[in-house]
């Protein structure tokens, strides 16, 4: 079987070769810098991004991306916002004649074009003259838990449903159950949409708001995510599954959420410049504050939980003032559109 790449060495990636190596295959796992790839191989442990987790001996670091040319399978694990360059680069350098699949791990849309990852691989295999096969995988997982090897679920998607259907298996384990899925566009917005919720969640924790507002904020989110969802051509009940409402509810209430943090930390006053200098981690939902909006705009969709979480995040608005808007809006049936 040939080795399975992993194109980016943040914790997302780095959990997910690890659990694929630790599944038995043969991984190999590129970072974007040269001395990053040597400490990794040296240290066999990625002390920035995932401390304590050992590299098993089947996962190998590199570099170069021509290292992945004889990867057939390559998961692509890096910020949205670097995405496109990446995939650029890496389809530019690998041969004409090897057809590749790629596999978005990045929950995220791109700002300058709101084009989904999928789109950007589609229009960069146009540039390149490649071949490309392309899925998503999505779900509700933390990158720390997965790398401990504790039990999760997740979607794997692909319009080829036989693809899908492919990937599941060789991707799935026993600790680590994937449902295939054929709605790549609501799988992709699902994981972009719920970043920022979670962040408007942290903000309703840090400002002491209570039980009864998250439950109302992340049903209400959930209605914004599927409204704008379904706009784009995504499917109604994948919003209600694992890459929809599962990683919403992992988000916007797990203690190892960057994007809840974030709004946590802002709620207790700390600007967005303190709270983005003191980690090296992406916290997905700053950036894609703007591109949901601008998208649903689009679209034509209403979403305001999002549009005050752009005001709180790039307008100044404090946390607590954001609130009012949401409780004022004109009343209305739950079930309208």
């Amino acid at each position: 079987m040939k080795p399975i790449g992993v194109v980016g060495g943040g914790s997302w990636g780095t959990a997910l070769a690890v659990q694929f190596s630790r599944s038995g295959q043969e991984v190999r796992l590129w970072v974007r810098r040269g001395e990053h790839a040597q400490e990794l191989s040296r240290e066999r442990v990625n002390q920035t991004y995932l401390p304590d987790v050992p590299l098993p001996p089947s996962l190998r670091v590199t570099s170069e991306l021509s290292d992945l040319d004889e990867c057939d399978l390559i998961l692509v694990v890096v910020p949205s916002h670097g995405f496109r360059q990446v995939v650029r680069r890496l389809l530019r350098q690998r041969p004409a004649d090897q057809p590749v699949t790629l596999v978005s791990a990045t929950k995220g849309i791109e700002a300058e074009t709101s084009a989904r990852m999928s789109e950007v691989c589609f229009e960069e295999a146009i540039n390149t003259d490649r071949e490309v096969l392309f899925g998503v995988l999505s779900g509700p997982t933390f990158a720390a838990e997965l790398a401990q090897g504790l039990p999760a679920a997740g979607v794997i998607a692909s319009q080829d449903v036989d693809l899908a259907a492919e990937l599941q298996g060789l991707l799935s384990a026993k600790n680590y159950r994937l449902y295939s899925s054929t709605d790549v566009v609501g799988v992709e917005l699902g994981g972009a949409t719920k970043n920022v919720i979670a962040i408007a969640a942290g903000a309703v924790a840090g400002l002491g708001l209570g039980h009864n507002t998250l439950a109302a904020l992340i049903t209400r989110g959930l209605h914004e995510i599927t409204r704008l969802g379904l706009a784009c051509g995504g499917q109604a009940r994948t919003f209600s599954g694992l890459a929809g409402l599962g990683d919403l509810v992992l988000t916007c209430t797990g203690g190892l959420s960057r994007n809840r943090r974030t709004g946590f930390e802002l709620a207790r006053g700390q600007t967005l410049e303190q709270i983005t200098a003191a980690t090296s981690m992406v916290a997905e939902g700053i950036r894609n504050a703007k591109s949901v909006s601008q998208l649903a705009r689009q679209q034509g969709v209403e979403m305001p939980i999002i549009e005050q979480m752009v005001k709180v995040l790039y307008e100044g608005v404090a946390p607590r003032a954001a609130v009012e808007p949401l409780m004022t809006r004109e009343l209305k049936a739950e079930a309208a559109l």
